[in-house]
């Protein structure tokens, strides 16, 4: 029997068993190339929630099998594996540690859907192990390990695919050529909106875990804290040691198409402002979340601003409706969606005209056939443009971070003069008074101006700044400076 090279590396691994903190070095892969009818197979870390689509959109893809369910909360594998088996017929291997799986020489790829803190983690060990990766998005919790991704990516020669499937969608692609083919307007300032209802978590009490929760490993590389279920399995996005608010959860969507409108990787200065302000008046409008659900992001980069706009107290039929979109602002007028709106026509509505490149597949699809030919060039979404995505979340979330409470004017006269930053300020602000008549003489937080080193990666004499482009890791938890 041939012993392939992609058969000996898998086989080592085995062998080779996991370190404490599971650095395994000088892995490499085997750049074998898969035929069509080889069967690929796929390991779900988190499988609860968005975990549960990855499944579904796996496993209805040819010659790919959900091989493992890996998961810190047991209760979910026997119902999970049940339906696994009885929508695709393999039965799948149920696990709560993604180190395990990572042991098993017949395991070709991980699909990450865990919280945000874990996302780099389990990225890098999966390529250290030999293994290709599909990661949610944002991929990282902070700059330092969206770094880390891109560098375990290169080095271990893995595919590593974001989970910004928006660049597959072809209205996505067509509004990227308009606004770069120059046909309408210099672009001046291009927007996203992440618009939509995230009122009142309320206040959970911390309790003991669950039993079926290994508690430890779903903290992974965050402090040790009390369990509380505000916590588990939701609302850790609006929390700063596990999530990263709404901009870096469906908001870092809606960057990476503003980013790729753009063509730039990182922005020269950053700064935000916003506050969390929820429908709890008798708590002062507060709740137990950390992270603003009211923001505004302004990204600069010397010939263009990238604004970004987060509002949660949104509803439905109302001047504050949901908007998840992108708007390109040009010296012509405003793309939106597939048409231009001109400066001097606002009624008017001109179609898009322009050549782009269609997607002929989904971001899964698109992963395994980067998979099956070892081709990065494929990628719709590969790692080192998701890295650039989320760490424009980051850089907006320190911003706010490092701010003060501020007045209006201030908050206005920070920003700048241009007229539709001036009124996304507006907007934002009226959002929150008209949600909240109760609220009086709302407060507003007012980041730091910031000045960033797009090279490096790091802020311009901010050592405050530069040391929440990181975190202090838990052991074994450690994504490691050298991976």
């Amino acid at each position: 029997m041939t012993l392939t090279r992609r058969t000996f590396v898998k086989k080592s691994l085995a062998v080779a068993g996991l370190a404490s903190t599971f650095v395994i070095s000088g892995t490499q892969a085997s750049g074998q190339v898969l035929g069509a009818n080889d069967r690929v197979q796929i390991g779900v870390v988190g499988i609860n929630g968005r975990g549960q689509s990855h499944i579904q959109e796996f496993g209805k893809q040819k010659n790919t099998e959900v091989a493992f369910l890996i998961d810190v909360d047991s209760k979910l594998h026997g119902p999970i594996a049940a339906k696994v088996e009885r929508d695709f017929g393999n039965k799948p291997v149920c696990v709560s540690d993604v180190r395990k799986a990572l042991e098993d020489k017949n395991l070709d790829a991980v699909s990450i859907a865990t919280c945000n803190h874990t996302h780099s983690l389990f990225t890098v060990w999966a390529c250290q192990a030999g293994k290709d990766v599909y990661v949610e998005k944002p991929c990282s919790h902070n700059v330092f390990e969206g770094r880390k991704c891109v560098e375990a990516a290169e080095k271990h020669k893995r595919i590593v695919q974001h989970g910004t499937q928006s660049r597959m969608s072809n209205s996505r692609r067509l509004l990227v050529a308009a606004a770069q083919s120059g046909k309408y307007g210099k672009m001046k300032i291009v927007k996203g909106y992440c618009c939509k209802p995230r009122w009142s978590i309320g206040f959970k009490p911390n309790e003991e875990p669950p039993q079926t929760l290994n508690w430890d490993l779903w903290l992974g590389p965050a402090p040790v804290q009390p369990f509380h279920r505000n916590l588990v399995h939701y609302n850790w996005h609006w929390f700063w040691d596990t999530g990263c608010g709404d901009i870096g959860n469906q908001g870092v969507h809606e960057i990476d198409i503003c980013r790729w409108i753009t063509g730039k990787t990182l922005p020269r200065s950053v700064i935000s402002f916003g506050e969390r302000y929820v429908n709890e008046p008798e708590k002062n409008f507060k709740d137990q979340g950390q992270t603003p659900n009211q923001m505004l992001s302004l990204y600069d980069f010397g010939d263009v601003q990238i604004l970004f706009e987060t509002r949660g107290l949104v509803k439905p039929k109302t001047a504050w409706e949901n908007k998840v979109d992108v708007e390109v602002y040009t010296d012509e007028g405003i793309l939106r969606g597939t048409s231009l709106i001109p400066k001097d026509a606002p009624d008017k509505r001109i179609p898009l005209e322009v050549d782009y490149g269609k997607a002929s597949d989904s971001n899964f699809e698109n992963f395994l056939n980067a998979v099956r030919t070892r081709d990065k060039g494929v990628q719709g979404s590969p790692i080192s443009e998701g890295h650039l995505s989320a760490a424009h979340c980051h850089l907006g979330n320190i911003s706010y971070r490092l701010g003060a409470t501020a007045s209006l004017d201030a908050v206005k006269s920070a920003f700048g003069n241009d007229e539709t930053v001036q009124k996304a300020i507006s907007d934002v602000v009226n959002n929150t008074t008209d949600a909240l008549p109760e609220l009086k003489d709302p407060q507003w937080t007012l980041g730091l101006k910031l000045a960033f080193n797009p090279e490096a990666e790091k802020f311009v004499d901010n050592t405050a700044a530069d040391l929440l482009l990181t975190r202090d890791y838990r052991s074994p938890y450690i994504v490691p400076k050298e991976v």
